[in-house]
């Protein structure tokens, strides 16, 4: 069973709240079963923001995933239920994948990590080395902080 002890100390964690239940199991050990593995993110992140759905395209987009990797990823994100395929044509066979609601509530995830990639690593995402906000980045929406 893991539980929460506050420390006795002031940091900078004590902005955010402890909680009251004691889990069963650590929340991001439960989490991380799929979410953790390499390419994984990438792969959602390729789907859900990039808006990339055929796999031929997704594996393009990701430098250094290779096609079996992909094959394994994709069938892990559909059995826990992050994705689905949709069928567009049966012959020749094209498939598109989609995210399904539990997908969806990735994206918040995906985003927080994107906002702080954007801000503490611009040397390696930007040309310029210059931190960017998310307003910049994608101006006409609003994401959460």
């Amino acid at each position: 069973m893991y539980t929460m002890q506050k420390k006795a100390q002031a940091t900078t964690s004590d902005r955010v709240p402890a909680p009251e239940v004691n889990f069963q199991t650590c929340p991001f050990l439960a989490s991380t079963g799929v979410l953790g593995k390499k390419w994984t993110l990438l792969i959602l992140w390729v789907i859900a923001l990039l808006r990339i759905k055929r796999f031929n395209q997704i594996r393009r987009s990701i430098p250094g995933l290779t096609s079996r990797v992909l094959v394994m990823r994709l069938h892990e994100l559909e059995k826990s239920g992050h994705i689905e395929a949709l069928i567009v044509k049966e012959s020749p066979r094209v498939v598109e994948w989609t995210l399904t609601e539990k997908g969806t509530d990735t994206i918040p995830i995906l985003m927080s990590i994107m906002n702080f990639t954007i801000k503490w690593y611009p040397d390696e995402v930007f040309g310029d080395n210059k931190s960017h906000t998310m307003n910049e980045l994608f101006p006409e929406t609003e994401y959460p902080r």
